[in-house]
């Protein structure tokens, strides 16, 4: 799978390439190709990742890490969609808007370090679900290798574990806006409240963590086979989230599901 990710990258590599990073796995395995392929060429490849309101803060931190330990340059670009994306109201079409938003200033700075193209972690089971951004990188020419070689989210995992790269069990970690019904008036209050629910649910539940949020109920989402362990803490994890202001604090029966929040978009 790498080394089919390396063609495709081959004939790129010319030249000085970037690769929109988070630092999740589909966007680990990306940089990873890019680099390979830049080796033969000793062209920079550069890891850029958002910094803004929508992402999990210690997300940056652990990026920086993981893109320097591959030798990629990282740039860490902090980006404000509050002021810019038009996103304030959680409109259904949130990740279009913000997706453009982000790209057009990711393709600004790879551009000043020299890079013409830039590269994204869309894979193959994106194309199947409800993501609105897809539309904004296609309008915007970002590459999405993955998506285009057909490689889904489980192959991704496999080639990383077969590459020892230690990310390849991290959970996915999408922008913190899913955690809210589409129509919410988001606040960076809301936010970042929402962030430190999960992280403390984390202290005892390892594997997916979602606190979906319909005003003052906190709903909870963890893989089926964590369900028992949030049961049994389920007082501290109660008492914390009624902390945070969360009225009623309930367990979704049905397990974590990504993009629970989408049910009843017109798609």
């Amino acid at each position: 799978m790498l080394l089919k990710l390396k063609e495709y990258m081959k004939e790129y590599a010319g030249k000085p390439m970037a690769v929109a990073f988070s630092g999740g796995v589909d966007s680990v395995l990306v940089l990873k190709a890019a680099l390979l392929a830049a080796g033969e060429t000793k062209q920079p490849v550069h890891a850029i990742c958002i910094q803004s309101a929508l992402t999990p803060g210690k997300e940056s931190e652990e990026a920086e890490e993981t893109a320097t330990k591959l030798g990629a340059f990282f740039h860490k670009l902090s980006i404000d969609e509050f002021e810019g994306a038009g996103i304030l109201e959680n409109p259904p079409d949130r990740c279009y808007l913000c997706k453009r938003y982000l790209f057009q200033q990711v393709k600004a700075l790879a551009a000043e370090n020299g890079a013409e193209v830039v590269f994204d972690g869309t894979n193959a089971d994106d194309l199947t679900v409800y993501r609105p951004g897809k539309r904004a990188l296609k309008e915007l020419q970002i590459k999405s290798p993955l998506a285009e070689l057909g490689i889904t989210k489980a192959q991704v995992r496999k080639t990383l574990e077969e590459e020892g790269i230690s990310v390849f069990s991290k959970p996915s970690a999408p922008c913190l806006a899913t955690r809210f019904p589409y129509g919410t008036h988001l606040t960076r209050e809301k936010l970042a409240t929402v962030e430190q629910a999960e992280e403390y649910i984390k202290t005892f539940v390892t594997g997916n963590v979602r606190v979906r949020v319909h005003e003052d109920i906190a709903r909870i989402e963890v893989d089926e086979d964590r369900q028992g362990i949030l049961v049994v803490h389920s007082r501290e994890i109660t008492e914390k989230l009624r902390e945070l202001g969360y009225e009623y604090v309930t367990m979704d029966l049905a397990g974590f599901e990504s993009g629970s929040m989408d049910r009843k978009i017109d798609k």
